[in-house]
């Protein structure tokens, strides 16, 4: 049975929106509208020392303003962390957790991949501790393609090793609340920027890990700046402009390689949004990891 599409753009509130964020909330919304599906915004708001006062709302209203409105309330991960330890407690009862505490300068040398040092030598119970995935089949290989980039294929005790569920300072990582809430929502596709490809197969096999069926991934190239940076809020690239969300739309598609006609830079959102709904092909986005806007890029 084909489960109903449900997407989802998942931005973190470190700073206003930006081009590249459009891009990636614009890929998403047009799949999963192409597929009469479903699409959430989830706001990734687990990194307190991080996040930008107001940048939530400013996020949320900068997507209205192009048309880009979740289909259902918009999930917060910071009221989610009851269901993150949970599932950190189920890890723990199945034996596929364990403390780290290796510093920072002993894991910069090891490069990406741990060495499993904690698991043989676990830390002393007063240690300051990470926890670890034990994943349970490190050499099996973990397969996917990639609706954009193609076959894909990572071996984990190759290419990154056991994962961190749970910071030294106390919080929740990433790749556990991003699958956690993955498989809470029910998301079939993830549409989002290449830079977040070479986790997908860490994700992939703790969805599997989980019992859960992993998403459909897609991953679009992600706008560099004129210095060859990723366009980020990191890398402090200027918010949108929010008073011509038409001419935005516009260059987004374009560079989703979907060839919008100049006319629609006349039209008005709706209009253009439903071009883009119809014309949409995810085969037409170039396979490549990044490009260059020098109308965005700066």
């Amino acid at each position: 049975m084909t489960r109903l599409y449900r997407g989802r753009f998942a931005p973190s509130p470190t700073g206003p929106l930006h081009f590249g964020s459009l891009l990636a909330a614009l890929a998403s919304w047009l799949d999963a509208r192409a597929h009469q599906g479903v699409w959430l915004v989830r706001m990734e708001d687990l990194d307190p020392p991080r996040e930008v006062p107001g940048a939530a709302q400013q996020i949320i209203s900068a997507l209205a303003v192009h048309g880009l409105e979740s289909d259902e309330p918009v999930l917060y991960q910071s009221q989610r962390l009851p269901a993150y330890d949970l599932q950190l407690e189920q890890l723990r009862a199945r034996d596929l957790l364990y403390p780290c505490s290796c510093n920072r300068q002993r894991l910069h040398q090891l490069g990406r991949v741990y060495d499993r040092h904690c698991l043989a030598q676990p830390p002393s119970a007063t240690a300051s501790t990470a926890l670890r995935l034990r994943l349970p089949s490190p050499d099996t290989p973990i397969r996917f393609v990639d609706a954009i980039q193609g076959p894909q294929q990572q071996i984990p005790a190759q290419d990154f090793g056991d994962t961190i569920l749970k910071r030294k300072d106390g919080l929740h990582a990433y790749q556990l609340a991003v699958v956690v809430d993955d498989i809470y929502q029910g998301i079939t596709h993830v549409v989002r920027g290449a830079d977040l490809l070479e986790v997908s197969a860490r994700q992939h096999v703790l969805f599997e890990i989980l019992q859960a069926t992993p998403p459909h991934w897609a991953h679009i190239p992600v706008i560099n700046n004129l210095s060859g940076q990723k366009l980020s809020k990191q890398n402090h690239a200027p918010a949108l402009d929010l008073s011509r969300p038409t001419y935005n739309l516009f260059h987004a598609l374009r560079l989703l390689g979907q060839q919008p006609p100049e006319t629609l830079l006349a039209a008005d959102i709706a209009t253009l949004l439903s071009w883009g709904v119809t014309h949409w092909h995810i085969q037409q986005v170039p396979r490549r990891p990044h490009c260059t806007d020098p109308l965005f890029s700066h």
